[in-house]
């Protein structure tokens, strides 16, 4: 049985959007427009206010996780540089940006460590979830663990992204193993698919099929 997912630490994260707004800048986004972690040779934080934003390992594009709520990205890049990951936007949103150096400042004048401690342990902990999803289990298991994902997620974005694209970013399986078992599900009644892939209902998913 997969982990549940970590809470997301909502107060934490809204202090931190809030104390950081004043100072930064909003950008011009497109959709698909991909974000590094420097601006003109210097680290950058993101404030996502609105929208939807997925995170790609850079390897491969891998999508570890999406946003769709008010979020602040950057903190472990400006710590701790990897590069390893990317931000990508994937609809029209509104996205702020504010130097690493000035947001170190601010925790430091607001006394906001506590805050950027509990968001950063948040993203520590989405890993290990994700992880629990994927690694050494069964196909099957990973797609229905994504299922409960994408039938969680509000409908206007389930009718944008098809179950077949969600699942496949998120995991690089084939498209005949997905389509194998989305099939399977559909023909037991199990879930409702619009014509194009998207996710209507979906009901208890069985162990196995």
């Amino acid at each position: 049985m997969p982990l549940s997912a970590p809470v997301r630490p909502d107060e934490s994260i809204g202090r931190l959007l809030e104390a950081l707004k004043p100072f930064s800048t909003e950008m011009s986004v497109v959709p698909r427009k991909r974000l590094h972690w420097e601006y003109r040779g210097e680290a950058q934080l993101y404030l996502f206010m609105q929208g939807e934003l997925s995170v790609l390992r850079v390897t491969d594009g891998l999508v570890i996780a999406g946003a769709y709520d008010p979020h602040l990205f950057g903190l472990a890049e400006a710590l701790q540089p990897s590069r390893c990951h990317i931000l990508r936007v994937d609809v029209d949103s509104t996205i702020l940006r504010v130097s690493a150096k000035k947001a170190m400042e601010i925790f430091d004048q607001q006394n906001l460590w506590r805050d950027v401690s509990i968001t950063l342990a948040y993203f520590n902990s989405y890993l290990f979830y994700r992880d629990d999803l994927v690694v050494q289990q069964r196909t099957y298991s990973v797609i229905c663990n994504h299922l409960q994902e994408i039938i969680q997620l509000p409908l206007e974005t389930r009718m944008r992204v098809s179950v077949l694209e969600y699942i496949q970013e998120r995991t690089h399986l084939s498209r005949s193993s997905v389509l194998n078992v989305l099939f399977a599900l559909k023909e037991a009644n199990y879930l409702s698919l619009k014509r194009g892939g998207y996710l209507i209902e979906m009901n208890e998913l069985p162990e196995k099929i």
